[in-house]
């Protein structure tokens, strides 16, 4: 390997994982040159402990769901754009990812400690994958519903493929009415929920902080507004009850028939049976990093 290419690499290295040039000229001759194998070797001296490109924002990437035996997992995984996100390379990563996201019910710390299809460990198959890359990747977020006495339902907007894209919801539903029945409400309730976003399933789940926090937008806002302060409680408490409205599930209006709400279309839909909306969880790629 010339001195050229050789300079070349620890350069690279060296933006890959802030070390020092010294000990990055090491660790390529070590390895032959092998820079995922010179990262190995860094890692296992202790010293690439951070990664520059970690520093860097990753607001896009992909949101993938996967299946089995009415288990269900959802992951997001980052990139920093949009070109990234459509790589053939990254998109089979985060699928065998989320594959392993199901196998270890969600859990980020088990799934980073898992080994991959070619026998090495998530965590650096993704430090591999940002050296050849060249963007910062993060998988950010997971979750699971388990098949407890529910039947449960997920969907994809924006897919590229039937279980991968920008926004993914999974949701489960307590009833005693067969799954099958219930395939095309369960796939339009994923859908509402994908298009509204809501923050909770009623009132009583909505975040105190979030509430009171609109409660004092409100009045502040009402207060500047120059109204008489004696009707301003009673257009706060309506300002704040169509808050809850537009951002609890039950109460939103229902996507696919407005006039109505969702309480009202699940009502109508379970009729001498019964369904309970238990839990519900949503993902947008790049949503509030």
């Amino acid at each position: 390997m010339s001195s050229e290419n050789i300079l070349d690499k620890v350069k690279k290295l060296r933006e890959i994982t802030g070390v020092g040039f010294k000990d990055c000229k090491i660790a390529i001759d070590e390895s032959s040159g092998d820079i995922e194998k010179a990262i190995e070797f860094l890692r296992k001296k202790g010293i690439a402990k951070a990664n520059k490109k970690m520093e860097r924002v990753a607001a896009d990437g992909l949101v993938c769901i996967s299946e089995n035996n009415n288990k269900f997992s959802i992951i997001e995984i980052n990139s920093e754009t949009d070109f990234v996100a459509k790589n053939n390379e990254f998109i089979k990563f985060v699928e065998e990812i989320s594959g392993l996201s199901l196998l270890n019910l969600g859990k980020l710390d088990q799934i980073l400690e898992s080994s991959m299809k070619n026998g090495k460990k998530v965590k650096d198959n993704l430090v591999a994958l940002i050296s050849k890359i060249g963007e910062k990747i993060t998988i950010r977020r997971c979750d699971y519903l388990e098949n407890n006495n529910t039947k449960n339902f997920s969907y994809i907007h924006t897919a590229i493929k039937n279980n991968i894209g920008k926004i993914g919801v999974i949701v489960s539903l307590e009833t005693n009415k067969d799954k099958n029945d219930l395939l095309q409400f369960g796939k339009q309730l994923s859908m509402h929920i994908a298009a509204l976003s809501p923050q909770s399933i009623d009132k009583n789940d909505l975040d105190k902080k979030i509430l009171n926090k609109e409660k004092e937008i409100i009045t502040e806002e009402l207060k500047n507004s120059g109204k008489d302060p004696k009707i301003i409680d009673k257009i706060a408490i309506g300002k704040l009850n169509k808050f809850i409205e537009d951002n609890t599930l039950l109460n939103q209006e229902w996507i696919m028939e407005p006039k109505k709400k969702v309480k009202d279309i699940i009502k109508e839909i379970s009729g001498k049976d019964k369904i309970v909306v238990k839990r519900f969880v949503r993902y947008k790629v790049g949503e509030g990093v």
